[in-house]
């Protein structure tokens, strides 16, 4: 069996589209399309490795589910990968950079990720 990824995405085409990439690279891969059912998978699945969106039901549910699960004494040290268009649906002239309190990441990369990046940072981070 190999490395556990967990995808909290909304965009349920997206999420199709990034498991069936990382099914064909040996991953095993779950998904929940919000932050509620993201959190409450990652407790139960413990995964590898969580990639994460920022706008789902809300404009910065992914950043509040970031902190909670770097937050979760068993969740801490699970690397996150947060992918979003948020700069570019809310025009921002800034990016944002991980950190260990507001923005608990290992990667911040924007929508439309190209598949051999997304991988390549995976395999740096997991």
């Amino acid at each position: 069996m190999g490395q556990k990824v967990l995808i909290i995405d909304d965009d349920v085409e997206y999420v199709d589209a990034i498991t069936n990439l990382l099914d064909a690279r040996g991953y095993t891969v779950a998904s929940a399309h919000n932050g509620k059912d993201g959190v409450a998978a990652a407790k139960a699945n413990k995964p590898n490795l969580v990639i994460l969106d920022v706008m789902m039901t809300h404009q910065s549910e992914g950043f509040d589910v970031a902190r909670e699960l770097h937050d979760d004494v068993d969740l801490k040290g699970v690397p996150i990968i947060m992918i979003t268009g948020v700069r570019k649906e809310m025009n921002l002239p800034f990016g944002f950079e991980p950190d260990n309190d507001w923005l608990p990441v290992k990667a911040f990369l924007e929508k439309p990720v190209k598949p051999e990046v997304l991988l390549k940072t995976i395999e740096e981070n997991i």
